[in-house]
């Protein structure tokens, strides 16, 4: 049985059992990420034969690894900025607060990390309400500027005291989670793993309670929610703390994975305060599949770009030739300035998100294959108009979970 065919009877299987379409998608990926590591075993390769074919070795699970913490961060500030809609610029602090507690109980006094990282989460949840509480009385560009300085004020403090802190070198010397090292990524894979589907969960659990409803509400009239009668302050700090909690805790492990450590340019600089911004947003803000996937795209993207050099081979389809491009700049020298372009054209052409895009394009085929099929189903007849008007109007209707 072809690949093909097992991938297509799974997919039509999960359609078919009443899951939207996201939700199907969103498995499909996670089977994906889960069978990895044995196709790695068998020293097979994901892709098309004759066009391209990715080996799944050691150095590709530690990358996906990377991108699935970087989606953790991503998902971790959509909680609180895609959800309520209060813009933290700053969420970068929570990750370091995280991660350096945990390290520097592990380094200085031999605390293993499984000890380390709880402390290192309850710190952060400590630090998303001495910085939320006071920050979620402001509005607007107010609470924006709070969030962006405290990472610099955080980062000041920790190369004032580099004696305690490794100043913008970081610390070193922290033990690995469980002794997982990077010579086997397979096992540290999937510590990684299980952690984004953990947090995944949590969060999606939360939003789609009630209190994720009112998230929501806030963030569309915050006004309309106190005139309800409930307290707009305090579903604000719980969804503030709730997402440095998720933070400090994707930090505090990825200090301890092979891919990781607590440095400052890892953790809180301002590039990674913006790019877990554009990750959620490009994924698709105020969804949390959508932060997860950005961040796990946008991860590979600068990944794949900072490998190239200055020659650039495509293949040529079903047969063993390429063409070889020779460029005059070697592409790891502009990476950043081509992963900004590509992220400006994809913002641009996607303003709803990668998810949203995606989901739209799939119902739009999954709209023509029932209407074709149907159409054969009446040995030749025509689909009554009215009924293709009511099949658009629910999708349209269904539609609207993907805000949520």
């Amino acid at each position: 049985m072809s690949g093909d065919t097992v991938s297509g009877g799974l997919f039509e299987r999960l359609n078919s059992s009443g899951l939207s379409l996201r939700y199907v998608i969103g498995l499909l990926g996670l089977v994906f990420l889960a069978v990895l590591p044995l196709l790695s075993e068998l020293e097979l390769g994901i892709g098309v034969p004759g066009l391209f074919v990715l080996v799944v070795d050691n150095l590709l699970l530690l990358k996906i690894m990377a991108a699935l913490y970087f989606g953790m961060f991503a998902m971790s500030w959509d909680a609180v900025s895609g959800y309520t809609g209060q813009i933290s610029f700053g969420h970068g602090v929570f990750f370091a607060v995280g991660g350096y507690t945990s390290a520097l109980l592990n380094i200085e006094f031999g605390i293993d990390p499984l000890l380390s990282i709880p402390v290192g989460v309850l710190l952060s949840a400590i630090a998303g309400i001495v910085i939320g509480v006071p920050a979620l009385r402001l509005r607007g560009p107010y609470l924006s500027l709070v969030t962006l300085v405290a990472p610099l004020i955080l980062l000041q403090i920790f190369i004032w005291r580099s004696d305690v802190f490794g100043g913008e070198r970081g610390l070193i010397g922290q033990d690995n989670f469980l002794g997982f090292s990077g010579a086997d990524a397979t096992m540290p894979y999937y510590v990684a793993l299980a952690l984004f589907v953990f947090i995944f969960a949590v969060l999606f659990v939360v939003t789609r309670s009630d209190a994720g409803k009112v998230f929501t509400a806030i963030r569309e009239d915050e006004d309309a929610v106190a005139a309800a009668g409930l307290n707009p302050a305090k579903f604000k700090i719980f969804a503030f703390v709730l997402s440095a909690a998720v933070g400090g805790l994707a930090g505090a492990m990825f200090v301890h994975s092979p891919v990781g450590g607590p440095r400052p340019s890892e953790l809180m600089s301002v590039m990674i305060n913006v790019e877990v911004i554009i990750a959620a947003i490009l994924g698709g803000m105020g969804t949390i599949v959508g932060a997860a996937v950005g961040g796990i795209f946008l991860s590979l993207l600068q990944d794949a770009l900072s490998n190239i050099g200055d020659t650039v081979a495509v293949p040529i389809p079903l047969t063993d030739l390429s063409l070889v491009f020779s460029l005059p700049v070697p592409v790891h020298q502009i990476d950043f300035l081509l992963f900004a372009v590509i992220t400006l054209v994809l913002l641009l052409a996607l303003p709803g998100g990668i998810v949203r895009a995606g989901v739209r394009w799939g119902r739009r085929v999954l709209r023509r294959r029932s209407d074709r099929d149907e159409t054969v189903a009446t040995d030749g007849g025509i689909d009554a108009p009215e009924r293709r008007a009511y099949r658009t109007f629910a999708d349209e209707l269904r539609g609207e979970d993907d805000e949520h």
